[in-house]
This record gives C-alpha cells, sequence and structure tokens, in this order.
C-alpha cells in the first residue's frame, strides 16, 4: 500500500481524497493555486504547496509542475480527483516515466476510451449496443454525406474531452455546416483536438449509468447503476441510485455489457460506462476512466467505499467481496449545488458569510466549503453534492426536501430552490422522466 499519496486537484473532490486517505493512514500532499492558498484540501492534508497562478492551465493543469513536486516530496502515487488531469493520457505517461503510480487504469486505456470513436469500436468488439454512427469526419461533404445515412436529427461529438463541450445536436441538413465548424472549434479550443464523429441524436431518452470497480486479478464488480438524466446543456444536477423504472432484465443486460467493455481492456481501478436507454434498449454512449462526481450516490447505497477501492486496486490489492455481496436495495439522491442563480443560471462568487450544513441519517454533504470562504470564479461552480439515502425512492424524495429546506448559504448565489422545483415535479415523483426533464421543469418555473 503507498505511505503518501499527492492530491492533483481541488475543492471537494481533493477533500473526498483526503478523507479517505486519513482513513487508510496514508500522508496526504495538496497541492493548490494562488487563488486556493486558503482552501480547507490545503488545510487537511499533512503538507501542501502552491504550484501556479489563478488559472487550472498554471497550477492544476501543469504536469511539469506537479510531476517535479512529487518527486521531491517523495510521493509514490498521484491521485488526479476528477476532471482537471483525470483522463489525460499525457500526465498519466510522465506518471509512468517516473516511476509513479497514477490511480486510475492507465495511459493505455485512457487512450483507447478517451477517444469516443476508438471507445464505440471497442464496444461494438465486445458486443455492446451502439447507436448508428460515423468515423471521425474528414471535412463537411463527409459530415453531410454521414448524416444521409444515418438520419436527421444527429449528433456531432468531439472524440476527446468531455463536461458537455464539443457536442451539438443538429435537426436539419440546413443547420449542419455550422454545427461542424463550431464543434470543431470548440473541440481544438478545449481539448487541443478537433476530430469530431457523428451519432444518430436518440431523444426522450434516459441516462443511465454503471459503476464498476476493477482490480488487476482482472475481477469486475458492478458497484450499481444511476440515473443521470436531470441535465442542463449536458451538464448533470441530480443523480439517482439505483435508476428508477429500469427493468430488471434491462439492468442485469447492462451490467453484463459493462463488465464484458471493461474486461475488454484489462480495465483497472474505479471507471463508469455510460448509457442512454430508451424503453427496454440501451446504447453505449461513453465510458469515463476515472472516479465520477456522482460516485457518492451509489456509495450510499452499496456501502463501499469507492475511493478507498481505488487506491487499493491502484495499488494491486485484489478486490475481496464479490457480485453478490453488493447490495442495491435502499435509494440514493444527489443534488449538485452550484454557485449560480437559479433562473438565469450566471455564475456567482463572493465570500459565504453563513453556512448550515443539513444533518440527520443518511445525510451528506461532500463539500470544501467552510464559513468566510471565498468563491472565486476561475473553477468550476460546484460547491458541494448533498446526497440522501433511505429504504425507498419516496422516503428519499422526502429526505432530500428535508435537507434542502435546511440547506442555508448566504454569500453566494445558489441553486438550492431550483432542486425544491425538481423535488416537487410530478414527473420527477414518478420516476419516468428522462433527459428533457431539465427544460420542461425550467420553462413552467419562468
Amino acid at each position: 500500500m503507498f505511505s503518501k499519496i499527492l492530491i492533483a486537484n481541488r475543492g471537494e473532490v481533493a477533500v473526498r481524497v483526503i478523507r479517505a486517505c486519513k482513513e487508510m493512514g496514508i500522508e496526504t500532499v495538496a497541492v493548490c493555486s494562488e487563488a486556493d492558498t486558503d482552501a480547507l484540501h490545503v488545510e487537511m492534508a499533512d503538507e501542501s504547496y502552491c504550484i501556479g497562478g489563478p488559472l487550472a492551465k498554471d497550477s492544476y493543469l501543469n504536469i511539469d509542475a506537479i510531476i517535479t513536486l512529487a518527486k521531491e516530496v517523495g510521493v509514490k502515487a498521484i491521485h488526479p480527483g476528477y476532471g482537471m488531469l483525470s483522463e489525460n493520457p499525457e500526465f498519466a505517461k510522465a506518471c509512468e516515466n517516473n516511476g509513479i503510480v497514477l490511480i486510475g487504469p492507465g495511459a493505455e486505456v485512457m487512450e483507447k476510451m478517451g477517444e469516443k470513436e476508438r471507445a464505440r469500436e471497442i464496444a461494438i468488439s465486445s458486443s455492446v449496443p451502439v447507436a448508428p454512427g460515423s468515423d471521425i469526419l474528414t471535412d463537411i461533404n463527409d459530415a453531410e454525406n454521414s448524416a444521409e445515412k444515418i438520419g436527421y436529427p444527429i449528433i456531432l461529438k468531439a472524440r476527446a474531452g468531455g463536461g458537455g463541450k464539443g457536442i451539438r445536436v443538429v435537426r436539419e441538413k440546413n443547420e449542419l455546416s455550422g454545427a461542424f465548424s463550431q464543434v470543431k472549434k470548440e473541440a481544438y479550443n478545449s481539448f487541443g483536438d478537433d476530430g469530431i464523429f457523428m451519432e444518430k441524436y436518440l431523444e426522450n431518452v434516459k441516462h443511465v449509468e454503471v459503476q464498476i470497480l476493477a482490480d488487476r486479478s482482472g475481477k469486475v464488480i458492478v458497484l450499481g447503476d444511476r440515473d443521470c438524466s436531470v441535465q442542463r446543456k449536458n451538464q448533470k444536477l441530480i443523480e439517482e441510485c439505483p435508476a428508477p423504472v429500469l427493468s430488471d432484465e434491462t439492468r442485469i443486460k447492462m451490467y453484463e455489457a459493462a463488465v464484458r467493455l471493461a474486461s475488454s481492456v484489462g480495465y483497472v481501478t474505479v471507471g463508469t460506462i455510460e448509457f442512454l436507454v430508451k424503453n427496454d434498449d440501451f446504447y453505449f454512449m461513453e465510458m469515463n476512466t476515472r472516479l465520477q462526481v456522482e460516485h457518492s450516490v451509489t456509495e450510499m447505497v452499496c456501502g463501499i467505499d469507492i475511493v478507498e477501492w481505488q487506491i487499493r486496486t491502484a495499488a494491486g490489492i485484489d478486490i475481496p467481496f464479490d457480485q453478490k455481496d453488493i447490495s442495491n436495495s435502499r435509494h440514493a439522491i444527489e443534488c449538485r449545488i452550484c454557485a449560480e442563480d437559479s433562473k438565469n443560471f450566471r455564475p456567482s462568487t463572493g465570500r459565504v458569510e453563513l453556512l448550515h450544513i443539513p444533518g440527520g441519517v443518511d445525510v451528506r454533504f461532500d463539500s470544501a466549503l467552510y464559513q468566510n470562504c471565498e468563491v472565486t470564479p476561475f473553477y468550476d461552480s460546484m460547491l458541494g453534492k448533498l446526497v440522501v439515502c433511505s429504504d425507498t425512492r419516496d422516503g428519499a424524495i422526502r429526505k432530500m426536501k428535508c435537507a434542502l429546506s435546511e440547506f442555508v448559504l448566504v454569500g453566494v448565489e445558489n441553486n438550492r430552490e431550483m432542486h425544491m422545483r425538481f423535488m416537487e415535479d410530478s414527473k420527477f415523483l414518478i420516476g419516468n422522466y428522462d433527459t428533457s426533464i431539465c427544460q420542461k421543469v425550467l420553462q413552467a418555473w419562468n
């Protein structure tokens, strides 16, 4: 087992990893930018170092600075968290070249599954269903020909990256040329790679993902599934585990497909396979080769510390439990609390003047907030994740409503009120909602 780990990230996920390390008796090293010198993860770590300016590219994305520091302080492993460098094959290679374990699946697997069209090919070879699609598009003529074969509407996707960037839905031929140029430009600006492809755009579908854990001996365990259909501009807002109104037959087939895909690439540690679900049919969308933001909601149901076992499997420890030991008999819901106006979604910054965190049985708030901390404009708007768990879905919804009503944050605008709207929406309450629910709820609200 590692004796010291460097956390190459910030905010909530850095705090989450530090807590897991403390419980495992592992020393921690935090890195920070000049804007984060007073951040909670800096105070919690055993050691902390400022590695650059406020912008992520000057600090948290500075591979050379992170590797140099890791060697100087004598760490043998780096946890990348999520976002930042967590799915960057070049960072994974830099770690490997310097004898440092990156707590993840490794550069080769990241490259295979990080390029969406390559991941799609692997899924097909593993008998995992995929939506009709194209190879990498060479030019607009290639795009037009592919769209005619697939049939509108289609969705253009950057082969690299994520986070809702490099994606555009095209419903008619006259929209294709402008969208093609926009997606290529956004893909290059965001990921340094302008390669894009297209798929048939599936409407009124559920976005369901399967959480897996795998070890070096080839054992793959499914820890559960999550419904992530509540999204705004491809960014998730609410997740629940397990996905409601998913038939047992579909769930079993989806789990089997996820295991086949992970096994086919020799996957190790924690990963997530994302699917689009229409009735009883499901289609592979992508694989996230890292810890997910929403891992917390699965932990509440299965009772497994996902971060701890991510670290253990990266260290070569075999998984001691079997699939039959994983329970999904309870229900959990997670609401992402973001620094933004609930109605117009404008980002918010400022000092936290008052903070009250909800409590009670099976209520959890994963965050790096504290009273008087400063929320800056340099990073992602997510302030924390409010998670609740109950024996039933109805019970989880009631518990979330109570927790949201108790949550108080003064000084920074946040989306608490928006989440309350969802907890009272009839479609959400039934559970039979899809990715269109966010637009409908927000339109009714405004």
